[in-house]
Formats: structure tokens, sequence, C-alpha cells
């Protein structure tokens, strides 16, 4: 069953290396119960361990049933662990953290079995232990630790039992009782592979090896070998690649560990977590500011109008100040008329005038600034009433006294009342009020709220005396012919106005696009600088929570020894790690969302900033708080999968 020719193993390099076993041979059949024994030294630990797939030998062959071991993957060794070989420890190496059961059911987590707990549970009974299933490790005796070992190493059904010292650390009693176990293992047809130092106990084996510096020095076979019907039995399936997988058993398992960890080291724990915790409530504020900024610039832009070009009269370099007589362009609604022939380029375009002047209503007046506008202002410019109505054509042809208050003049005139309907002053002429104009809040200097509409031509011929347009509002079909639409509107004032000099000293033209394109890019570099500061915070909690992985892996030595011991892959160590460590910053990261919120509102309500928590905000946040957690948990699930089994079970 087992052939292991001319096997050596060394240990440490140049003056300070031992050669732990010199060319060491040694068949061993189904069925045997073979005990190793030799004073502290010897090799025979090391021969156990070989034996049982936990180190690889420098030199020489070993051989199961046929198949070459040393030539194994390390998750075909995993594998052998688990399926192939039992393990009892002298140190029983028990996980503290879990249950009697739990401990047995180990060796089944690893090898996907289905009905691990009734199969935890029957190898519990069988040692006796089954009243004890739901007790922790620290409440049982030395005795009942051993027996809990012993029912974890069958759970998986293996050929081989290996036992390391297995009596050890126990009383008479419970020595007797190990044995008395073995025994019975070993007539049921099990291979038992034991170490000992005691000759009582090495009594009870068939076939007695004795090791001295790492050589066998007997042999000695106290009866026949009695093999069971099992004889001959093959491990090639056991090393079927499609055994090794990774399924919701495993996840589960893990799961369950990582919250045990976190939640024994509470304080530690909720420590690390702080720096995810404010790092994502950091990310979510400063993103909602950013966003509430945006929303709230977003509405400003609205009453800039869309794809809107501006033309005014007189030079841009010259504001209100005219460089020579006639330099000033005068517009006139024939003008109006011809942007609007520029088809299909030009969608829309009005006239306007300005002005300003004093509002009466009963005991109360205003001074305010008065807007001359014409039909299609009010979409142009976003300004159609959310209450009333905008002005008709006819009202504007007939001239008609009617007027639309801004929000400024409606809190300053009529408080709370509705307005519509009601009859002011207007520099002492009667105007019925027919609309509320839509909020667009200050902008610079100026109150875009403190305005009043009338029609164009009333402004004109009945309150401004004005025969002229203070300027021209043209649409544009769409952003992308803004240039060449501007280029065009150029030309025909020009040539309409019979412009022969230099036309910006005459009139000037304002892009709105190229307005609303900067206070965009200017929101979003703001957003992302703002979430970027925040994202710092989330890296310093990242180091943080490797840092703590880094000492629990420390900690847990052993534990992964253990684990490893019964067949956990590389893969699965490092996939409990990962887990641990995604599960502190996804608590942390939920955590710092409910803050994250709760200051959003507060900065809201407190400090009167515009702000806006978007689904999309959250996602982002706690997303990144996961990656945060599998980037710097990467390395301590790497260095933890990559512990040696032997080391780290000798790890104190």
């Amino acid at each position: 069953m087992i052939e292991i020719k001319n096997v050596s193993k060394t240990y440490g390099k140049g003056d300070a290396a031992v050669r732990a076993l010199k060319n060491v041979s040694i068949n061993i059949s189904e069925g045997e119960f073979l005990a190793i024994m030799g004073p502290s030294g010897s090799g025979k630990s090391t021969l156990l361990h070989i034996l049982g797939f936990l180190d690889r030998p420098d030199t020489g062959s070993y051989n199961v049933s046929g198949v070459d071991v040393s030539r194994l993957t390390d998750d075909g060794l995993a594998h052998l662990r688990n399926r192939f070989a039992g393990f009892v420890f002298q140190q029983f190496h028990l996980l503290r953290r879990t249950t009697a059961l739990e401990n047995v059911e180990l060796p089944l987590i690893y090898s996907g079995k289905k009905s691990v707990i009734e199969k935890a549970e029957k190898k519990l009974a069988s040692v006796g232990l089954e009243k004890r299933a739901k007790h922790l490790p620290s409440e049982l005796s030395g005795g009942e630790q051993q027996r809990v070992a012993i029912a974890r190493a069958l759970v998986t059904e293996p050929l081989v039992i290996f036992a390391d010292e297995p009596t050890g650390n126990l009383d008479t009693k419970s020595e007797e009782e190990i044995m008395k176990i073995i025994n019975g293992l070993n007539k049921e047809g099990k291979t038992i592979i034991m170490v000992t130092h005691e000759k009582e106990i090495a009594t009870h084996a068939r076939r007695i090896i004795t090791m001295r510096d790492g050589e066998i020095v007997s042999d000695e076979s106290r009866e026949k070998s009695k093999l069971s019907d099992k004889s001959g039995a093959s491990i090639g399936g056991t090393l079927d690649s499609s055994h090794f997988h990774f399924g919701k058993v495993e996840f589960l398992e893990h799961l369950k560990q990582s919250v045990r960890a976190i939640f024994s080291n509470k304080v530690r724990s909720f420590l690390s977590m702080l720096g995810i915790l404010f790092g994502v409530a950091a990310v979510i504020a400063m993103l909602a500011l950013g966003q509430g900024a945006k929303a709230s610039m977003e509405e400003r832009i609205k009453s800039l109008g869309s794809n809107l070009l501006s033309i005014q009269g007189g030079s841009a370099r010259l504001r209100g100040v005219s460089r020579a007589t006639g330099s000033v362009t005068r517009f006139t609604p024939g003008d109006v008329d011809a942007l609007r022939q520029l088809k299909p380029l030009v969608k829309k375009a009005t006239g306007y005038v300005n002005g300003s002047g004093q509002i009466v209503y009963k005991n109360e007046n205003w001074n305010t600034s008065i807007e001359g506008v014409g039909y299609d202002y009010g979409e142009m410019r976003a300004s159609i009433p959310g209450t009333g109505r905008w002005f008709t054509h006819e009202e504007i042809n007939q001239r008609e006294k009617v007027a639309i208050v801004g929000l400024t003049i409606l809190n300053k005139l009529f408080g709370n009342r509705n307005p519509v309907g009601e009859t002011i002053k207007i520099n002492r002429i009667n105007f019925k009020v027919i609309g509320v104009a839509p909020e667009k809040g200050a902008r610079g200097w100026r109150d875009q709220d403190d305005v009043i509409y009338i029609p164009l031509t009333t402004a004109m011929y009945r309150l401004l005396g004005k025969d002229y347009l203070d300027g021209i509002y043209t649409e544009i079909s769409d952003g992308e012919s803004m240039e060449e639409a501007q280029k065009e509107i150029e030309e025909l004032i020009v040539k309409k106005h019979r412009i022969y000099k230099n036309p910006e000293d005459y009139f000037h033209t304002h892009n709105m696009s190229e307005i609303q394109e900067m206070l965009t890019s200017t929101t979003q570099t703001m957003s992302m600088l703002l979430g970027s500061i925040a994202a710092i915070s989330l890296l310093v909690g990242g180091i943080g929570i490797m840092n703590i992985m880094l000492v629990s892996v420390t900690e847990r030595t052993r534990e992964i020894g253990l684990r490893k011991a019964v067949g956990a892959r590389a893969k699965d160590i490092m996939a409990q790690f990962l887990i641990e460590a995604v599960m502190m910053t996804l608590g942390g990261g939920l955590m710092g969302v409910l803050l994250g919120v709760m200051t959003s509102v507060i900065l809201s309500f407190l400090a009167g900033w515009a702000t806006k928590v978007t689904l999309w905000n959250i996602v982002l946040a706690a997303g990144f708080s996961i990656a945060v957690g599998m980037f710097f948990g990467l390395w301590p699930a790497k260095k933890a999968s990559e512990l040696n089994p032997i080391e780290a079970l000798r790890y104190e």
C-alpha cells in the first residue's frame, strides 16, 4: 500500500543543517498497525509527516498504491490529506472558537461532501461524545479533546490513520480509552501508523520500527498483519481534478469563520473598521455636496437657456461706453425677423429691451428691473410661469398692459398672496399681473428674480419710450452648429447695418453654451476633487485593515496549519482570509453609508448647503470599500496560504 525508497530529509543549510532522515526505506501493507519509536531527534516525526503528505522528502521516492506522491502538486497533496489520511495530534489541535461538532465537520468542509452535520454527529457518537457536541474545546477534558480529534480524523473515512504521540498529554485512564479506540479502528481494517516514545503504548502495535539518528535500526513484526477486505485499494480516483472545487459549503464555512474571527476581537475589529467607516462616510458626503452643487448649477444654467446666442450693441471691450458717435449698433424688430430666416441653423429669435421702474401695489412699492420681451423669450430663457401664464401673440401685438412678476417682487409686494389677476402700477401705469416667473436665483451681484416681464411692444412704445432693441437672443438648432450659426448671424448684421470697419467695435455676441460648458466642467472638477480627497481616507483605512489581517495571520498560524493538515488547499486559506477582510471593510462601509447620508442631511438642513445623495454614490462607495478590502487583504491572505503545514503546526 505504501512504499518509500531511500528517502532523505535535511532541515537548515550549511553548518546549521540537520539530516532528519537518511536513506530510509519502508513498505507498509494495508491493515497494518505500525508503531514508530525512537528518542527525540531520531527522525520519527519527520518520517510520519512525509508519510502523511505534510512534508516532502529531499530525495527518494514515495509511492501510494502505485502513485508517485513526490510528483503531486500542493493541491494534490492537500486532497490526499483530506481523503486518504486522517491525523491525530499530540496537541489535539482543535479550533478553540468552534464546538466539538464543528471541529469534526472541518475535513468534510474541504471535501465538498453533503450531509456534513449528520456525518460529523455519527463519528462523534462513535467515540462516545454525542452529549458534548456543542461544547468548546476549553470545556472538554484532555481525553475528550483527543477523542474529538480522532472523530475528526475518521469523518472522511480515510484509509490510513496517522497518530503523532496520541497519548502524550493524557492521564492513564484517558490513555487506555484512546488506545482502545485505535485498536478497534485497526480491527475494522484501518491502517494505523503511530509515533510514540512509550514502550507500553507501542506494544499495542503489531509491528514496531525503531529509529535513531534518522535511520531505521530495527523493524520487528509481532504478528502477521490482518489485512482488510479493502486490500489493493487505489487512490487514482481520489486525485481526479474534478474534486478540486470551491463550492457553497466551503464559502459558508469561511463566512462563518470570518464572523467568528471578527467578533472574537471586537474592539480591535471595530477600530480597524473605523478607517473604512469614516472613509466611506466622507466619500458619500463629499459626493453629495458635489452632486448638490451640480444640481443647483444645472437649475441656474436652465435660466440661461439652451444653445443660446446673445447679440448686443456696442463693443464688448468697452462696456456701456461707445467709442464714437454711431458706434453702437441699434437693433430693430426687422433684425429679429431677418435672423428667423436663417433656418435651419436658427430655431428661434426674439428681441428684448431693458429698463427700470417703480412698482406699486396698494401701500407697497419697490424699485426693480423691467424687461420687455417677445413671445419666444419664455421658452428660450426658461421663464414660462409655474403660476399663471405667458403672454399671447395678441397681447404683444396690441401692446397690452400685462405683467409677469419675479419671486423677489412677489415676496416684497404680495407676501403669501396669489398675485395673478391683481393690478399694479409700473411708473404710474396700471398693469394686470398674469403670472409668476420661475425661480432663477442670483448670478453674480444681480438678483435674477428681482425683475418684471412685460410685452416687448408695451415696453418700447408705452413704458420705456424706445424705438430700438437692447439686444437679441437666438436659439441655435443644435450645439454642434453654434460656431457656424454665429458666423452667419454676424455676417447678416454686418451686411444689414452696413458696417465696413471692425464689427467688434459695433456689436458683440455671447455664446451661452460656452458658459454652460464652463460651469458644468467646474462642478465636475469640484466633484472629482472632493471625491478624490475623501478616497484617500479609504486608502488609509485599507492599510489599517491590512495591518490587522497580518496580525491575524500570525496569531492563527497553528489554525492555518491544522486546516491544511485536514485537506485545505492554498486557495481555501486565501479565500477565508480574503472573505474576512472583505467582511470587515463591508461592515465598515455599510456603517459609513449611514453616517455619510446622515452627514449630508445635516449639512443640508443646518448649513443650508445643497446636497444630493444618489444610489450611484452609495453603490460606488460601498463597492470601493469592498475593493479596498480585497486589495489590502490580498497580501495577508496570500501569506497565510503559503504557510508550510508542519511549520505552522509547530508555531508557538
